[in-house]
């Protein structure tokens, strides 16, 4: 428990430290981006739903939001991705900054915090260059709990078993915090 307590001392510090030190536009910049992977993803997901329902929709989580975080990282110069404590796919295993802010979502939402306003950003340095990381909270809703509910159609069950042997991601109810986009961009060093 005292373990526990250390990283969740840890990242409150990131978090309370980073609110006071970081520049407006690289947050709004990275709030603005958060939306849009959501909404660009939600969209899709939906429309595969209408279509073929919750097994079609599966290859918009496995293609399209990769590729989504691909185009929108391109476009940006940015690393865009998602992560969670409870991967489906280990390619968004978190590193040891994202698992900070991970569970210091949980910990938050635990003392009543909105997950659905949490977010978590620092600048950082990363191969020793400064950059500033910022995530955002993604909260489970009535979309989601198809796939990665507690109770799961046998059918969506079955392709998820093919596609992912090692899936941890299931289990979540509404509202509760699903994992969170995260964002890399790369700081201009400072003048000397």
């Amino acid at each position: 428990m005292k373990s526990l307590s250390v990283v969740l001392l840890i990242a409150a510090v990131y978090h309370a430290s980073a609110v006071a030190a970081e520049p407006a536009s690289q947050l709004d910049q990275s709030r603005a981006a958060a939306a849009e992977f959501m909404q660009t993803l939600k969209g899709e997901l939906m429309q595969a739903m209408q279509a073929g329902g919750p097994v079609n929709a599966i290859g918009v989580c496995k293609l399209r939001a990769p590729a989504i975080a691909g185009e929108l990282g391109a476009r940006k110069g940015w690393q865009v991705g998602r992560t969670s404590l409870k991967v489906r796919n280990p390619v968004n295993t978190p590193d040891d900054w994202e698992r900070a802010g991970l569970e210091s979502f949980e910990q938050r939402k635990q003392t009543g915090e909105d997950p659905a306003t949490l977010e978590y950003y620092a600048v950082v340095e990363q191969d020793g260059v400064p950059v500033f990381r910022y995530m955002k909270a993604i909260t489970t809703a009535d979309l989601c709990v198809t796939c990665h509910g507690a109770e799961i159609d046998p059918a969506v069950a079955a392709k998820l078993a093919e596609l992912y042997p090692g899936d941890q991601a299931r289990g979540y109810m509404m509202g509760d915090i699903r994992g969170a986009f995260t964002f890399i961009e790369p700081l201009s060093p400072p003048a000397d």
